[in-house]
């Protein structure tokens, strides 16, 4: 697909995963109007900083409006529907605010693309919706579970994606990247947690350490992304993007420590951990489906992917300055 001069509209444009998105589909020559959450100080996010925040459209508003949502999609091309509230732990005490978000949000952009019948829909999923692994590699067809509110939410947003596939045609993709990582995530997730700490040379404060994910550099995932709106046997389709290799929280700190040349101790911090049956114990990415549909493959490495992102945070560490948890 030629993406010159396409009209693309992103919502959640100023968060991690969104603000590379924006980027990649820039450079690609599409005209992207990138969403971003309303706050009185006009903030961008990582927007912001991004050398190409003049060559796109940054529009401030709320993803719970559903009348300016479907204004903005008016005459869009291709809607790439990235906002959500991620942060498990405070779905632990504020799960309203991701019904709101993450559900009617969702719901919001699903009416604005069937009225306007944009070209296609790709909504970002979750790894975290299949819960502790029952089997592995996990594939599309694992059960879902709802082991925290954040997953409950996004499993719900993701199956009114697929109702209004079903019930009315509109021409959704659900792709459903594992744990990405990379330059710019929030320290609300485990990767910039340790490389902060490590480069401060403080001890590695973490939770549980056992259970194991599926990491997956930015660039994998943003490339899964764009893949998938390529690809018209995608419409309808739930896609998995993974690496394929599974590591334990406390395997990859020893990792990161390693990279980064230090010999931090572990320590572990109680107030990290989740509720006993609201851990995710495994998660493992079956990913043949991607590949066999799109192409798409894993390209950079756990390894190379830790090495660009600690490299990133010795420069933007500045950034981070707030090293208390925060949930």
């Amino acid at each position: 697909m030629d993406w010159k001069n396409k009209n693309i509209f992103v919502t959640g444009a100023a968060g991690f995963i969104g603000s590379h998105l924006c980027e990649t589909l820039t450079q690609k020559g599409a005209n992207v109007t990138a969403f971003v959450h309303y706050n009185s100080l006009n903030r961008f996010g990582w927007l912001d900083y991004s050398r190409l925040k003049n060559d796109m459209e940054i529009v401030l508003g709320d993803i719970t409006d559903s009348n300016y949502i479907d204004q903005l999609i008016k005459e869009k091309d291709t809607v790439f529907h990235l906002a959500a509230l991620i942060g498990i732990p405070y779905s632990y005490v504020a799960p309203d605010s991701y019904i709101q978000t993450n559900i009617i949000g969702t719901t919001n952009v699903l009416k604005a693309v069937r009225r306007h019948q944009n070209r296609r829909l790709i909504h970002t999923s979750t790894s975290e919706v299949y819960g502790t692994a029952q089997f592995v590699p996990i594939d599309e067809s694992h059960p879902l579970q709802g082991q925290s509110p954040y997953s409950a939410s996004k499993i719900g947003a993701d199956m009114m994606a697929e109702s209004y596939y079903r019930s009315f045609d509109v021409p959704v993709t659900i792709v459903r990247p594992f744990n990405t990582f990379g330059p710019r995530q929030s320290m609300r997730a485990v990767i910039p947690t340790i490389i902060s700490q490590c480069l401060r040379n403080q001890p590695i404060q973490l939770g549980n350490v056992t259970p194991t994910r599926d990491m997956n550099y930015v660039s994998n995932t943003v490339a899964g992304f764009i893949m998938a709106a390529e690809c018209n046997d995608a419409i309808g389709e739930t896609i998995n993007l993974g690496s394929g290799r599974e590591i334990s929280i406390g395997d990859l700190a020893k990792l990161i420590i390693q990279l980064c040349g230090n010999d931090n101790p572990l320590e572990e911090d109680l107030t990290r951990t989740r509720p006993k049956n609201s851990e995710v114990e495994r998660l493992l990415a079956d990913s043949s489906k991607a590949k066999q549909l799109l192409g798409w493959s894993s390209e950079i490495t756990l390894e190379e992917g830790l090495k660009q992102t600690i490299e990133w945070f010795r420069e933007n560490i500045h950034h981070y300055e707030r090293n208390n948890y925060v949930i």
